[in-house]
Formats: C-alpha cells, sequence, structure tokens
C-alpha cells in the first residue's frame, strides 16, 4: 500500500467520524426513529437558529469532502 492511499484512508476515516457526528449533532424533525427512542418530546421553536444553519453548511461541506476522498481513492486505487 503506498503513502497517498494510506493517507486518503486516514482522510475518510476521520472525515466519516465527523460526518456521523454532525448528522448526531442535528436536531431531530420527529416522525422518525427518533419518536422511538424519546426524541419525539422535544418542542419546535419555529424557524432556525443561526447554530443550526451553520451546522447544515458544515454538515454539507463535510460531506462533499468525503464524497471527493471516496473518488480520490478510487482514482488512486485504479492507478496502482
Amino acid at each position: 500500500m503506498t503513502w497517498p492511499v494510506l493517507t486518503m484512508s486516514i482522510v475518510l476515516c476521520v472525515l466519516s467520524v465527523i460526518l456521523t457526528l454532525f448528522v448526531l449533532l442535528h436536531k431531530s424533525k420527529g416522525g422518525g426513529l427518533s419518536d422511538l427512542f424519546g426524541g419525539g418530546v422535544s418542542t419546535s421553536m419555529g424557524g432556525t437558529s443561526v447554530a443550526e444553519r451553520n451546522l447544515d453548511r458544515l454538515t454539507v461541506v463535510i460531506g462533499l469532502l468525503w464524497l471527493a476522498s471516496i473518488i480520490a481513492l478510487l482514482v488512486l486505487y485504479s492507478h496502482s
């Protein structure tokens, strides 16, 4: 295994953990599995706060970086 493949694999693992944490930080909208575990008790405040919008943006950016690292690994594996 070459060092670029190893580096991109580590980056992909780190991004996977960060993306999972960001998704879990989102406020539940109800009606899904979160209600099964008691997540449906929270009240809706009406509208989204600045922190939630920033979390949405960060989640999208991390998701795009995650996708880019998968494509980079695909390219690295196909050339080696």
